[in-house]
């Protein structure tokens, strides 16, 4: 069973900060092309919620354009919205328009309470839209994604490096701030979630994407989700991006160009 052999450093698997030493040049990277983001395409702040952090960025790409919903990572644990701003000019020009939600972090919150903030975001963008949006995120944002599909509240999702079983972490450091125990870390999985299907409200499409160059841990979380949901009808796809890491695997949401934006513009436009 996944998170039972000690054979496995857990840490070492999951503490992507750790295992990518070039990380900050990275998310510098992030900051930097969010910043011109926001200056050459002002969003949009919706308030989905009563507090401070329940609100999200809308990137308006014109009335009736289809919407993509952003779920960022961080372990449920850090950032927030203003560093993915720069994932919205290669969707804007495909016509699609696009929403980044913060919400709470641990050990302020639970991660249950995340999930319900997280579906409240969700909720809002399809009221304002009158159609269920796609849905993608990047580590803790493409379990939510998943989350978010398996409860119908989604059109597609699109996972990127996805923790779908959250087991593995409570051995690790991670785990200091987000207190799962084993009863808690199976029920907030989404490997154990209901596998939405032809009678379930919602899409049944789940791309699942991970970096070639990530652990072996978060390359078989996505293969193992992908060949679960497909063994019960989903629509899955399993791609593993060459020469790509934990926090590189996002480059390709920068680029209109690329496979990985046509494909959330193209989910999402199917939907509207």
């Amino acid at each position: 069973m996944p998170g039972k052999s000690d054979r496995i450093d857990y840490e070492a698997e999951y503490n992507n900060r750790a295992r990518v030493p070039g990380h900050p040049a990275v998310m510098q990277r992030w900051r930097e092309t969010a910043e011109a983001a926001r200056a050459a395409h002002p969003p949009l702040e919706l308030a989905y919620g009563r507090g401070p952090r329940e609100i999200m960025d809308l990137f308006d790409a014109g009335d009736a354009a289809p919407v993509a919903v952003f779920l960022h990572g961080g372990y449920w644990q850090a950032l927030d919205k203003d560093w993915f701003s720069g994932l919205a000019p290669a969707l804007l020009s495909h016509g699609v328009s696009l929403a980044v939600p913060s919400y709470d972090l641990c050990p302020a919150v639970r991660l249950g309470a995340i999930l319900r903030q997280v579906r409240s975001a969700v909720e809002t963008v399809r009221e304002r839209t009158g159609v269920r949006p796609v849905v993608f995120g990047h580590s803790a944002g493409g379990h939510m994604a998943a989350c978010m599909l398996s409860e119908g509240r989604a059109s597609a999702a699109v996972a990127i490096s996805g923790v779908f079983d959250l087991a593995p972490l409570i051995p690790t450091s991670l785990n200091k701030a987000l207190d799962l125990d084993a009863r808690e870390a199976a029920a907030l999985s989404p490997i154990h979630w209901p596998v939405p299907n032809g009678s379930t409200p919602g899409g049944t499409v789940l791309d699942c994407v991970v970096g070639a160059d990530e652990s072996p841990e978060f390359l078989r979380q996505s293969r193992m989700m992908a060949d679960h949901w497909a063994a019960d009808g989903v629509k899955t796809r399993y791609d593993a991006l060459a020469g790509l890491n934990h926090f590189t695997v996002l480059d390709p949401l920068f680029d209109p160009g690329s496979a990985m934006v046509r494909r959330i513009a193209a989910l999402a436009n199917a939907a509207a």
